[in-house]
């Protein structure tokens, strides 16, 4: 089988129009995918700098297949199977910043370059004390936005004209713009010029946007058929659903600059973006980050396979129904109807989407997701919610260091040490459980403050550990 690189594949020549921090299956099989569709059928001419967020990740990969893989959707459209197969070509280059750091410098601060768009994860917008913007580079996404808009103010002399947009995809509520505080915060601790802050909110935007994609990742299990039907031996190749959907608020100039709707691609330029976000992020990711611990402790594997387990079904879908979507503005009926489109798509036949991979940082996850619905429930009937609440004991049992199937959290380290050192305490289950949710690193306050949840966390979390996971969710379905 062949090997995928360009001179195999016939690869554009694109100028570097965009900046990307994350190389991730997300944003490959998402903003990628959509700006080699642009670049292809409406002409965007727009080429892509991958940056890898950490030390470590898959920058290597990327290089090795000169920046070329394949994404494979599969799904549901107008009620008829769809199946599509796109080599993404858009990508010019992929960068480490923590050993190519001059490389990296040189197309931030590149004259052709107009977008940077990001997907660091909603620990990535984030604010880290003593933050060194000097270092090369900053440990924070944050800290490396500003370091480089300032060297890109001075290289430019203040040119208004060379301002960068940023279009955030991190699943935060505001999440440009709470980029744009934290640059700006840094600014004045490092006491930096008045006109370089002019500069940043005169020439610069920053653009709150929500995604919506399923992507599956890395098809490991049938892998081998896949490069068999394309003819590469590709590495890189990602899945995903065919749904795709990107609002993004921004001005009438940036829509001009970065036409993907004209692509025939599902991307709305809204003004309202708390809608939109209220819908997707607590419905559909707050649905799946419920759904991991609950699923993996059922034995579970897929999104598929646990909701195809009738209890399982029950629980998120009473979730959504009775918990979450009484606290999102709107029509309550169009609300019933988005929500029941949003949960069929955990049906999916064509994908495999496993829980595990979904774990990733789930502490911050259900932070955003479901902690607001669980507190607007609490606000709005002075009770808890049983299955957002049953959601969050799930999560520490999951995290718990002697689980009982096995699993290894991937989440931030400190925390993980943190929550380990509670779990091994010599205290009751009620005492941990009250230490671990008084962490204000962990849930951004002390949870102990929201009247009779320490309580019942720690009665689920016996029940789960005492009686397993399927006697639980018959109690509570």
């Amino acid at each position: 089988m062949k090997n995928i690189n360009k001179s195999e594949i016939t690869k554009p020549n694109y100028p570097v129009k965009v900046l990307q921090f994350g190389e991730g299956n997300f944003l490959r099989a998402f903003v990628d995918w959509m700006i080699n569709k642009a670049n292809h059928s409406n002409n965007l001419n727009k080429g892509v700098v991958l940056v890898q967020p950490l030390a470590n990740g898959m920058v290597p990969m990327l290089k090795a297949q000169d920046n070329l893989y394949h994404v494979v959707l599969e799904g549901i459209k107008e009620g008829k199977p769809v199946r599509e197969i796109d080599c993404v070509d858009c990508i010019v280059d992929a960068v480490n910043p923590y050993n190519e750091y001059e490389q990296y410098k040189n197309y931030f601060l590149s004259e052709d370059l107009e977008f940077v768009i990001s997907n660091t994860t909603e620990a990535g917008i984030s604010r880290v004390q003593n933050e060194d913007i000097y270092a090369t580079p900053p440990q924070s996404f944050p800290g490396k936005v500003c370091a480089l808009l300032l060297e890109r103010f001075k290289k430019y002399n203040g040119d208004t004209a060379k301002g960068l947009t940023f279009i955030c995809c991190e699943l935060i509520e505001n999440n440009a713009t709470t980029l744009k505080e934290i640059v700006l915060e840094l600014a004045a601790q490092n006491n930096l010029d008045a006109a370089f802050v002019s500069w940043i909110n005169s020439a610069c935007h920053f653009c709150n946007s929500l995604v919506d994609r399923i992507v599956t990742g890395f098809p490991k299990d049938t892998i081998k058929e896949l490069q068999a039907e394309i003819g590469f031996e590709d590495n890189m190749l990602v899945t995903a659903e065919y749904y795709h959907l990107w609002a993004i608020d921004a001005n009438p100039t940036v829509m001009e600059k970065f036409p993907l709707h004209k692509a025939g691609l599902h991307v709305e330029w809204v003004s309202d973006m708390k809608t939109f976000r209220d819908k997707k992020v607590r419905v559909l990711n707050g649905a799946h980050t419920a759904l991991v611990p609950v699923g993996l402790l059922a034995g579970h594997e897929t999104v598929k396979e646990a909701f195809a387990e009738a209890d399982v079904e029950a629980f998120i879908r009473g979730m959504v129904d009775a918990e979450v979507l009484p606290n999102i503005e709107g029509d309550t009926e169009e609300l019933k109807a988005f929500a029941a489109e949003i949960l069929d798509r955990f049906f999916n036949p064509y994908i495999k989407h496993y829980l595990k991979d979904i774990s990733l940082n789930s502490l911050s996850k259900w932070v955003t997701r479901d902690l607001p619905s669980l507190k607007d429930y609490q606000s709005k009937t002075t009770e808890l919610p049983e299955r957002l609440s049953l959601s969050l004991a799930a999560l520490l049992a999951l995290y718990h260091p002697e689980n009982k199937i096995g699993f290894k959290a991937n989440d931030t380290p400190e925390l993980l040490t943190q929550i380990n050192q509670v779990w091994t305490s010599d205290t009751s289950i009620a005492e941990q459980v009250k230490s671990i949710l008084s962490n204000t690193e962990i849930w951004g306050e002390d949870l102990n403050q929201i009247g009779g949840l320490s309580d019942k966390v720690a009665t689920f979390f016996t029940l789960i550990t005492e009686k397993g996971m399927q006697h639980v969710l018959q109690v509570c379905s």
